[in-house]
């Protein structure tokens, strides 16, 4: 398994280095060099850890990291900065994110860094229990859900199983036969419609137009895919 790591750095010469020295590694390597453009980077790449400086133009890196956790993004976290200071440690750490290391750092001692995080996060889903978009959120554990204007709702276990398989495939295409053969049973006689159904509750539920979707989408003759 090759692991997806994005460094958002606005050091042109660090981020580079770091680039080369990953991919040496066999990691899959992308990198953002501003605060603003890395939650689109975020969201296309779909990096398993995050390199994050916090000293950048624009955005910082906390910025950067309450948007992506407000977002329900929970991707780990390796904070890098050039202030050794105990307070910006202390910050970070106290938002949540999993490592922090200060420029200039030793290669060996990140890329250690690195695979310990990876290796504590692999069994972990890519959302926590609680996944929240926009104003939207969804419970995994209680079956709730606030929508998009703010109520609370309860939806059924299979409602929540299908929410569950799109937001496991954030912004990939689940196709029509695999959401069939995962959530029914041949005894259930399911259709393409009973999956349209679902789809159009759930734009009633999230979406501030439901005819014009932004969250949950349809590709006509392939499947389903739920972006934020």
């Amino acid at each position: 398994m090759s692991y997806r790591i994005l460094i958002i750095e606005d050091e042109e010469s660090l981020r580079n280095t770091l680039k080369l020295n990953l991919e040496l590694e066999q990691y899959n390597v992308s990198t953002c060099g501003d605060g603003k453009d890395s939650i689109e980077s975020v969201k296309t790449f779909r990096p398993d850890l995050i390199l994050l400086d916090i000293m950048m133009p624009t955005i910082s890196g906390i910025d950067v990291y309450k948007e992506l956790r407000d977002k329900g993004i929970n991707t780990p976290i390796i904070f890098l900065t050039a202030k050794n200071n105990a307070q910006d440690k202390i910050e970070g750490l106290k938002l949540g994110a999993d490592d922090y290391i200060t420029k200039p750092f030793d290669l060996e001692e990140l890329l250690l860094r690195i695979n310990i995080t990876l290796k504590r996060n692999t069994v972990k889903p890519s959302y926590s229990d609680v996944f929240k978009f926009g104003s939207c959120e969804i419970n995994f554990l209680t079956f709730k859900i606030i929508s998009i204007d703010g109520k609370e709702e309860t939806l059924s276990k299979r409602e929540l199983a299908f929410l569950k398989m799109l937001v496991d495939n954030l912004n990939n295409v689940v196709s029509r036969d695999a959401i069939l053969d995962r959530l029914w049973t041949k005894d259930d006689n399911p259709s393409s419609r009973t999956i349209d159904n679902y789809i159009l509750n759930f734009r009633k539920l999230f979406e501030i137009n439901p005819k014009e979707p932004v969250h949950f989408l349809s590709l006509r003759g392939v499947g389903y895919k739920f972006c934020v």
